[in-house]
């Protein structure tokens, strides 16, 4: 499975971007497909998860509200779009897909087999 991401670039406070991550490899249903996120010196963090069968997704707080995720099927592409913008959602943005996680695993990175290659967004202030 090969995860190849997109749509980061610098955009002001209060703008918007869309975030893309196509998948390759697999023509499995079991999918949870996330994003997380990465600034220097800290963790990588949870944004947000959607389940590839039901179409169930999570959101974290800090986001909630601001960020979407969704995906269209047809074209195995999962897609995080951001609006409002804030500098604190600065970091490299990493996609992420697994086939064997529970609910409560989602937003667990040490738990996420597969990654893309990461893209970076900058919110200027």
């Amino acid at each position: 499975v090969q995860l190849q991401a997109s749509g980061g670039g610098p955009v002001q406070a209060g703008g918007s971007l869309r975030l893309s991550c196509t998948f390759t490899g697999s023509t499995s249903w079991r999918w949870i497909m996330s994003w997380f996120r990465q600034v220097p010196g800290k963790e990588r963090e949870f944004v947000a998860a959607i389940d590839w069968r039901s179409g169930t997704t999570s959101v974290t707080d800090s986001v909630k509200g601001r960020f979407t995720i969704s995906k269209t099927t047809a074209k195995n592409t999962v897609y995080l779009q951001m609006n409002s913008l804030k500098p604190e959602d600065t970091a490299v943005y990493y996609c992420a897909a697994d086939d064997t996680l529970i609910r409560s695993s989602w937003s667990m990175p040490t738990q996420y087999d597969y990654w893309g290659q990461g893209t970076l967004v900058t919110v200027s202030s």
